[in-house]
């Protein structure tokens, strides 16, 4: 009896160990993996950063300017002037804050089961 305990036992250890080691280089695959990944993130941000630049330089004014001038005819380009902008005259006014009071009725409303839209549209038909 005690020998076949002592045979599981010694198996039982074997099979822990092997689950032990297994965990462990899974664990190290996995940090390998972490660390390739974080490294090609980081070259993509570079790479990013270096794109953005660019693109900041070749947006340039000084950039682009004889590039319209050298298609300024075939594209029909013409130079703004003043008179295609609106005036502040044209915005529409801001509307006053609405009502402490009426919010409270609306939520009041609301939170009884009442829809406020459909009680409109009721009383118009």
């Amino acid at each position: 009896m005690i020998r076949t305990l002592n045979v599981v036992l010694v198996c039982a250890s074997i099979a822990s160990l092997i689950g032990v080691y297994a965990l462990k280089y899974a664990g190290e695959d996995v940090a390998s993996e972490k660390t390739v990944l974080q490294r090609t993130i980081e070259r993509q941000k570079g790479d990013l950063s270096l794109l953005k630049a660019d693109w900041a330089f070749l947006n340039q004014p000084a950039n682009v300017a004889p590039i319209v001038a050298r298609h300024m005819a075939e594209l029909n380009l013409q130079t703004l002037s003043q008179n295609q902008f609106g005036s502040f005259g044209d915005l529409p006014v801001r509307l006053k804050r609405p009502d402490a009071n009426a919010l409270d009725s609306l939520f009041e409303s609301l939170n009884s089961g009442v829809d406020p839209i459909q009680q409109i549209i009721s009383e118009a038909n």
